[in-house]
């Protein structure tokens, strides 16, 4: 991934699939983007600055979603489902409601951080990791 079309790739489009180990690293980078962000930005500076930064990082998180979610053989539509529960948690839960959006948060960490991507290729596109053939 030294490339910058890849990079542009990975954060920018929906399409495709994306294996367990890039999903981590680019998941990662992006929580690590808004806890950096949050911790920079005053009241005032949030206020002016969060309505670029917010719909840059949920859309990014929307595109790496969608992809590991292709390569578990779910529709991309699932993201959407769990970036409001992401929403509603950040930064900690804190009503009746939120301990339900906690649940489906485990469900996503457990589906597309814990198990592998379906083998060979699906309707999303070829399998990501290359298969070494003898």
């Amino acid at each position: 991934m030294g490339d910058r079309s890849e990079w542009a790739e990975l954060f920018l489009s929906s399409n495709g699939r994306l294996a367990r180990t890039p999903f981590l690293i680019a998941a990662g980078v992006l929580i690590g983007v808004a806890v950096l962000y949050e911790a920079i930005a005053g009241y005032t500076l949030h206020w002016l600055t969060g309505w670029l930064v917010y719909p840059a990082l949920l859309f990014s998180g929307a595109c790496v979603l969608s992809k590991r979610l292709h390569d578990r053989g779910r529709s991309g539509w699932w993201a959407l489902l769990i970036l409001v529960a992401v929403v509603a948690v950040w930064p900690q839960p804190e009503h009746f409601l939120d301990f339900l959006f906690s649940l489906v948060l485990i469900w996503a960490i457990v589906e597309l951080g814990v198990m592998g991507g379906e083998q060979g290729a699906n309707r999303y596109g070829a399998n990501p990791l290359k298969t070494i053939s003898i």
